[in-house]
């Protein structure tokens, strides 16, 4: 029997699995499936490697922690995948804070301390961890690993994640981290795919979701990126407000009389692209919509992913490539043309009937930059980390 991972990627808004046979030395996939939190009943779609449908269910309201949810997923696998061996599951862990940069075996110790980073990344930290939790229960001597989105990043100058507060508050770890580092990982690896001179190219690369970020690198290198010490900062999200004047924050807990929880709360999962528009977190509702606050919360989205696409453009001394991926970057070809159109400046022109096929290059033949979209697989990256530790572990033994 061959051996196979299950890789489970907690987001803000969804959970997205996958299983992978690891026989070879690529992790092939052999199905992948969803859990859609934007409807009113959460709804598991599973498919195989060419999205046929294979499964759907609901998840139940009172299944909080999606534990009924993974039991019928590690059902599923072991009546229609009879002829793998699970060998391990693999998780997205959103915040590995100075402690985690390589993946890990899951322990009761390394539980307790991933969630003591749950304050850096409430939104998604402990929808990560709830699912360890539940496969433990379950299936007590399955082993698990975990990736980190913050070890691309790890490797960031001094300059680049330093916060300019007192230098005592960097030495306990108080500084940016980064984030959506599998994404990157991902994408660093396809541009070298393409060719050596493409990894070279000083690049930008567009996360753009329900979570957006940026990351500038070249030679598969991490050398700038938008988010921080939260996945809070940078660009504006879904729900999340991105970059803000912190004396803003001051003046709504002093004279607005809000708490640090209602402050929380606020950020995270009040503002955004829902928080300016009034009507939805959905960059798919808000372009089909008419109303005006749609129109400004879109316009305000794309200003801020161009005006920080020049940061980064400045991090690498110049742009030779964008690169959009991410739900919202893939797929929406309005959302890319207008931060292009914003970036002609840079010397950023797009073929517009290629960006509206969708291309894999986009850019116009005599743009200065090269303008890709390229889809991106959080879920291959952690199924590599997940075979090369098992890899190492056997060839320990």
């Amino acid at each position: 029997m061959s051996d196979a991972v299950l890789v489970l990627n907690s987001g803000s808004s969804s959970i997205k699995f996958a299983v992978f046979e690891i026989a070879a030395g690529e992790p092939a996939l052999l199905c992948k499936g969803l859990l859609d939190e934007h409807e009113a009943t959460p709804r598991l779609t599973v498919t195989d490697a060419s999205g046929k449908g294979l499964f759907e269910t609901r998840r139940a309201a009172d299944d909080k922690d999606g534990g009924g949810l993974l039991a019928e997923v590690l059902q599923w696998i072991d009546r229609e995948l009879a002829g793998y061996t699970l060998a391990a599951v693999g998780h997205r862990v959103v915040h590995g804070g100075r402690d985690f940069v390589d993946p890990v075996d899951i322990t009761n110790e390394r539980i307790a301390a991933l969630e003591a980073l749950t304050p850096l990344a409430p939104l998604h930290q402990p929808r990560c961890l709830s699912p360890i939790r539940a496969i433990r229960s379950l299936r007590p001597g399955l082993r698990q690993i975990a990736c980190f989105d913050t070890a691309f990043h790890h490797g960031l100058a001094p300059t680049v994640r330093r916060l300019a507060i007192p230098r005592r508050f960097d030495d306990i770890g108080i500084r940016r981290y980064g984030f959506h580092g599998l994404s990157y990982e991902y994408i660093a690896g396809r541009l070298a795919a393409m060719s050596p001179a493409m990894a070279a190219k000083r690049t930008v690369v567009a996360h753009l979701g329900n979570g957006s970020s940026l990351c500038a690198m070249r030679e598969g290198q991490s050398i700038d990126t938008t988010m921080g010490l939260t996945p809070l900062d940078g660009l504006v999200m879904g729900t999340r407000c991105g970059l803000i004047d912190p004396g803003a924050l001051l003046y709504l807990q002093q004279e607005q009389g809000l708490s640090v929880a209602d402050l929380q709360h606020l950020l995270y999962q009040e503002s955004g692209l829902l928080g300016v528009s009034g009507i939805s977190a959905d960059m798919r509702t808000l372009l089909a919509s008419g109303d005006a606050a749609a129109t400004e919360a879109i316009d305000l989205f794309t200003f801020r992913v161009a005006g920080q696409i020049a940061v980064m453009a400045n991090s690498l001394g110049g742009l030779d490539c964008l690169v959009f991926t991410g739900g919202i970057g893939e797929h929406s070809n309005s959302i890319r043309q207008q931060i292009c159109d914003r970036l002609r400046w840079l010397g950023v022109s797009v073929d517009g009937a290629a960006n509206d096929r969708a291309d894999e290059r986009i850019s116009h033949a005599d743009s200065k930059v090269d303008v890709l979209v390229v889809a991106t697989s959080e879920e291959t990256a952690i199924a590599r980390h997940c075979a090369a530790k098992l890899a190492e572990l056997r060839s320990r033994a």
